[in-house]
Parts: structure tokens; C-alpha cells; sequence
């Protein structure tokens, strides 16, 4: 399997994050098509499949995929094992995959919503 090219880990600022909120977001009426547009920009943007560390396992992470709650979710493996972990909670590799700015935009938008907003760059790593 080709890994998906990767980039020493960027910061990014908040009003960048912000512009690619806006973007995933700017037809949403509620958290459910939020979290749709960014599964939308997500798939768009994100290179798979990447490698990255769940629970000191290495797992791939081949896909992105929506729950019927409105999760995002990465689809990881590990050799013939496959879980769907919250996208909030992965571990993101250094170097990053391309596109996990989206990953960092989501994060983001996530604690707004839940009303834990920091300033900077929000990450769960």
C-alpha cells in the first residue's frame, strides 16, 4: 500500500482556521450539515492513507466515513482489525498528512460549539 505524502507539522493560524470553517460550513443550517460539509472538505482535502499511533498501536487510517450521529469518524486498521475512532480524539502523526488543517478547522469548530474556545491553534495530539 502507497503511504499518502506527508509535511513537517504547520501551525496554523486562527483566522485561517477560521476561513476554512466558513468554507465547510457557509451553506449549514445546523451541527449536522456543519459536520457534513466537513466530511465533505475532509475527504476533499485529506492524503490517505496515513499511518498514525492509536493506544502505542499503529494503525492506518484509510478512510473517513459520518456516523448516524453526526460524527466524524477515521476508519483505522490494524492488520485484519478495523474501528472507526472519532476524528476529534486521533492522534495525528508528525509529519502530518496534507489537508489535516481541516482535522484542526473541525477541532475547532468542536469546542466552539461545545463552548470550551481557546485561542490559537486547537489539536488533539
Amino acid at each position: 500500500m502507497m503511504k499518502a505524502k506527508t509535511k513537517k507539522t504547520p501551525k496554523f493560524t486562527t483566522k485561517y482556521l477560521d476561513k476554512l470553517i466558513e468554507e465547510a460550513t457557509m451553506d449549514a443550517y445546523n451541527e449536522s450539515e456543519q459536520a457534513g460539509g466537513f466530511l465533505v472538505m475532509i475527504e476533499e482535502n485529506l492524503a490517505l492513507p496515513f499511518v498514525t499511533q492509536v493506544l502505542g498501536q499503529e494503525v492506518t487510517v484509510g478512510k473517513v466515513d459520518i456516523t448516524k450521529r453526526d460524527q466524524i469518524v477515521a476508519i483505522c486498521s490494524c492488520g485484519k482489525v478495523t474501528q472507526a475512532i472519532p476524528i476529534l480524539d486521533l492522534p495525528m502523526p508528525d509529519p502530518r498528512p496534507d489537508g489535516a488543517e481541516w482535522i484542526d478547522a473541525y477541532r475547532r469548530l468542536a469546542r466552539e460549539l461545545s463552548g470550551d474556545s481557546k485561542n490559537g491553534c486547537l489539536s488533539a495530539d
